[in-house]
């Protein structure tokens, strides 16, 4: 069972050495060991006038410069977060040479106002004071606290202040912890981030769970990129039928809430369903159902009932004969050229 917070740290590199013919260090089996190395050339290390550049404890530090997050002393720029107006405290410098968003926003401040008014707080009413906190946790600290109630929120602003370390460390936090509620919005998150990983894996655990995942309101909230991410797989756990069904369910209530017709809502996603593994039984309850909410263009019911008549597949995109790892198998099933095996 995972905890509910994890701690994730970044790696920390060994630092460049200012002296380009000095030696520098390696990383040894722990983040926290280091050991000499001696380029060619440079003689033996024993030499009592041998310079070496060394390294402390970095999660020491790390703990020493979470104490400055958020701290009112020596403070040099406020933040007004969220809806609740919380004051966050912060240091230019820290942020701005750790992210250039930070870099370029104090800039222009400094370019638009005078001495004063470089005073005044910026004021961040669209992010929740956890997740802003987070970021700065990360740009001061190089590691971040997240837990499944802020980390797609936070992967937000990483992805918004160009922080691509944070990003990855969101997304490693994200792909750990999927459950059934939250498979789908992390699928959302990496389609709209482009996170192929992120997606890759969202995916494999929507299929594996797909009967219990497309009841949640997460399913009903995606967009149609997201679901067709989904509709697109041939290991869904689940057979064509009610698919169909859930898919319906998923353009009734997007059609409420973006107040668009639901064939307008669904005309993209039908593309993916595969109605020529219904029987001819299944096919008419589904056009009966069809003929109140004109869901499914009729051309494409009248396309599965030609190949009832016919038995012949062909001319028939091959994704929409195969079946499904959850699909049930039906007689006319035996026309099909593709099925999942």
């Amino acid at each position: 069972m995972l905890p509910f917070y994890f701690l994730l740290w970044c790696s920390y590199p060994p630092p460049l050495s200012p002296f380009p013919s000095l030696p520098r260090l390696a990383a040894g089996p722990s983040p926290w060991t280091c050991s000499l190395l001696t380029p060619p050339g440079l003689g033996d290390m024993s030499d009592p006038f041998h310079s070496a550049y060394l390294r402390g404890n970095l999660g020491a530090f790390a703990a020493d410069m979470r104490r400055m997050i958020d701290a009112p002393e020596l403070s040099d720029v406020k933040f007004i977060v969220g809806e609740e107006r919380k004051v966050v405290y912060a240091h230019r410098c820290i942020l701005a040479y750790r992210c250039e968003a930070f870099s370029t926003m104090f800039a222009k401040q400094h370019l638009s106002c005078d001495a004063k008014e470089d005073e005044i707080p910026f004021d961040l009413s669209d992010v929740q004071p956890d997740v802003f906190l987070a970021v700065v946790e990360f740009l001061y600290t190089n590691c971040v606290m997240l837990s499944s109630k802020i980390a797609l929120d936070v992967l937000t602003s990483a992805v918004e202040y160009g922080l691509d370390e944070l990003q990855r460390l969101c997304v490693d936090y994200i792909n750990s912890t999927l459950t059934v509620e939250s498979a789908c919005e992390a699928l959302q998150a990496a389609v709209t981030y482009r996170q192929t990983d992120m997606k890759d894996k969202c995916l494999a655990f929507i299929e594996g769970h797909t009967k219990s995942i497309v009841k949640t309101r997460g399913f009903h909230e995606l967009s149609d990129p997201a679901l067709l991410t989904i509709l697109q797989s041939d290991l869904l756990t689940i057979d064509e039928a009610d698919l169909i069904n859930f898919v319906r369910e998923w353009a009734h209530v997007n059609s409420v809430v973006l107040d668009k017709p639901v064939p307008e809502i669904g005309k993209e996603v039908v593309h993916e369903l595969r109605l020529f593994l219904l029987t001819p039984e299944e096919l008419t309850i589904l056009e009966a159902a069809n003929k109140k909410d004109n869901f499914i263009a009729m051309d494409k019911i009248a396309e599965v009932w030609k190949f009832h008549a016919l038995k012949k597949s062909s001319g028939i995109a091959v994704h929409l004969l195969r079946r499904r790892k959850g699909t049930r198998p039906r007689d006319h099933h035996k026309y099909l050229n593709l099925y999942h095996k």
